[in-house]
């Protein structure tokens, strides 16, 4: 017999450009925004579920908007002092849908100055306001090239008069802007003047000077267009109905009845815990790229999500196996609880049940063929990826930056691909779409495994030093900062958001309205819910974010 084959090297992944030691760090919102994202983004929630149901028309009068925000306050139970910033919000989602029938070249993007980091900005100013000369150190030019990039007017500028002359040259029919809480208060009557449909996203702080904004908010609104159908899918609840499918009970009822006590371990597996990302990806494709994507979901789409989760699930108790990990969802590990022998045969069970319930769905021959090739080539990709993991536990030794991201690249992103390749297929669409899905699979599982270890620095922050398995972390201290881990950590924080966009920018070229559309929302809904405790909370209290 032959001598097995060497593993491959590992090989460098596109790294972002680096990432400038002067971009500023987070600042303390002002007392009137509500100072975590998490409790932003439950806000705005809110209010766009409020207006769904009260159906208030646009434009309404300024005593009207108070009114509405005054209630909406009550009902979420804020402080009062979060009126103004409610009211914002409120009067975003009335022009929501106005907006999104505005083609994007008769829009105006309008940005304040105050976005720029100050003592760095190199860009002059004119008559119109800042020439942005593309440094890389703000926000303003990822918003200014997107922007223009769809067709906009771009202005980095404060103050009404501008504006005002714009609209009336008739070119502008709708307006995105960025502005502090005191600056929007001010505007507000020219725009109720005006009558065209205007959303407006609060800078965190009104000090004029290094101020912040929730970047996954102006990228929605940026984008917001009528072409998407999914834009007023309601992703939470669709992400509910997927995880209901993972009670026991349900997951008899689409796999049928259990045979031994096997399957009834392998199957108790299943039902444990976990986000259930990788389902919800298939099932949130296939909704984009049919006709209606309201449509009621069918048992075809729930055997394909089932399937995706046997094989994530399987990978799992391999994993644990290999890494010797004795814990999962701060629970015992399959194989601690019953066993290696059992778990590999849970295990090796839930590879044959997810190709058995690919084969069982019902789709037509080529999609079927499409989807045994996707699952597999996804199958020998995560394996190859740990088996670069298992040669490195062999003989640990440093690893830099590029290598720990190629092992992310080729062990997490596998699953992600596999998932919404799967939709993808189930769809009908997959030749259409498949390049630029892969893309964004690469940069979404590379962003999440980071946030993955940045999750596991807050769960022991008294860990040793040489980490278990291949860890950014690590590497970047390491590599840049001389072992210093904090310092590290923020740099790992800013590559997250690099890579985050990136996964958006993979989407550029893709055609279809809905399912670019929605791959942004879902983007921002993955890493808003991943909450990071412990150190992340530590720098909160650090910078004032919260307290103790």
């Amino acid at each position: 017999m032959s001598a097995p084959p060497a593993s491959p090297p590992i090989a460098k992944a596109p790294l972002p450009p680096p990432i400038p030691l002067t971009v500023r760090r987070f600042r303390t919102p002002k007392k009137n925004i509500p100072q975590t994202k998490i409790e932003r983004d439950r806000i705005l929630h809110f209010i766009r579920d409020y207006v769904e149901r009260e159906r208030p028309v646009p434009p309404l009068p300024q005593e009207d908007l108070i009114a509405h925000a005054q209630r909406i306050v009550s009902e979420l139970k804020l402080d009062p002092i979060h009126r103004d910033y409610v009211g914002v919000l409120f009067s975003n989602e009335l022009w929501r849908e106005s907006l999104a029938t505005i083609p994007y070249e008769r829009r105006l993007l309008l940005m304040p100055k105050c976005l720029r980091v100050e003592s760095k900005c190199p860009a002059p100013f004119d008559e119109f306001g800042l020439l942005c000369k593309q440094c890389g150190l703000c926000t303003i030019q990822d918003f200014q090239n997107e922007a223009e990039r769809l067709g906009y007017a771009v202005l980095v500028a404060e103050g009404s008069a501008i504006v005002m002359s714009l609209i009336q040259t008739g070119k502008i029919e709708a307006i995105v802007g960025i502005s502090c809480l005191p600056v929007l208060e001010r505007t507000f009557p020219y725009v109720e003047a005006a009558a065209i449909p205007a959303v407006a996203v609060p800078l965190l702080q009104d000090d004029c000077i290094d101020t912040t904004v929730d970047i996954d908010w102006v990228w929605d609104y940026i984008h917001l267009t009528s072409e998407d159908k999914t834009r007023r899918l309601n992703l939470n609840a669709l992400h509910d109905e997927v995880r209901e499918w993972f009670t026991r009970k349900n997951i008899d009822v689409i796999m049928g009845a259990p045979d031994g006590h096997a399957e009834e371990i392998s199957r108790n597996w299943l039902a444990r815990a976990g986000k259930r990302w990788r389902p919800f990806l298939a099932v949130a494709v296939s909704q984009a790229l049919r006709s209606n994507a309201e449509a009621p979901l069918t048992d075809t789409i729930k055997k394909i999500a089932v399937a995706v989760e046997c094989f994530h699930k399987a990978s799992l108790i391999h994993d644990d196996i290999e890494d010797g990990d004795d814990k999962r969802y701060d629970e015992p590990a399959l194989h601690a609880e019953y066993g290696i022998p059992c778990a590999l045969n849970a295990g090796d069970l839930l590879i044959g049940e997810g190709y058995r319930l690919l084969a069982e769905a019902g789709v037509p021959a080529t999609a079927l063929g499409a989807m045994i090739r996707i699952a597999s080539e996804g199958q020998r990709e995560l394996s190859r990826g740990q088996g670069m993991e298992l040669e490195w536990q062999r003989s640990p030794k440093p690893l830099s930056v590029s290598q720990v991201l190629e092992i992310f690249r080729r062990k997490t992103a596998p699953a992600f691909s596999v998932a919404l390749l799967l939709g993808a297929a189930h769809a009908g669409r997959l030749d259409e779409v498949e390049e630029a899905l892969i893309a964004f699979s690469e940069a979404l599982g590379i962003a999440y495994q980071i946030r993955d270890d940045l999750d596991d620095r807050a769960e022991d922050t008294n860990a040793s030093s040489q980490a278990v398995h291949p860890n950014i972390l690590e590497a970047t201290a390491r590599e840049r900062f001389k072992g210093n881990m904090d310092e590290a950590a923020e740099n790992v924080q800013m590559l997250l958001e690099r890579y985050k966009e990136q996964s958006i920018r993979a989407l550029q070229d893709l055609e279809n309205a809905n399912l670019k559309g929605l791959l942004r929302r879902i983007v921002g809904k993955m890493f808003n819910e991943l909450q990071i405790k412990g150190w992340c909370r530590e720098q909160e209290v650090k910078n004032g974010l919260v307290t103790l």
